[in-house]
């Protein structure tokens, strides 16, 4: 798991901000989840969940993707 969200969070590029910090947190859980979930497993559920909202708040802090293709404007007049 940490190995695949390490490769989820690279794709992302350059991070800034707080991303750094949500990312090592990312990983840790994902390592937590790959050693088994602490407590016979009994935590995998909890660790999951954090994991999917510290992957979720990662990827919605982003700025969106900006498909301009310099010709959107070219209907506004000068």
């Amino acid at each position: 798991m940490e190995e695949t969200v390490r490769e989820d969070i690279e794709a992302l590029g350059g991070l800034v901000g707080v991303e750094p910090t949500l990312a090592e947190m990312a990983y840790r859980l994902a390592r937590d989840i790959d050693a088994g979930g602490g407590e016979d497993g009994r935590l995998l559920p909890q660790l999951n969940k954090e994991l999917r909202a510290t992957l979720k708040q990662l990827v919605d802090g982003r700025p969106a993707d900006d498909d301009d293709d310099d010709l959107a404007d070219l209907a506004t007049p000068v």
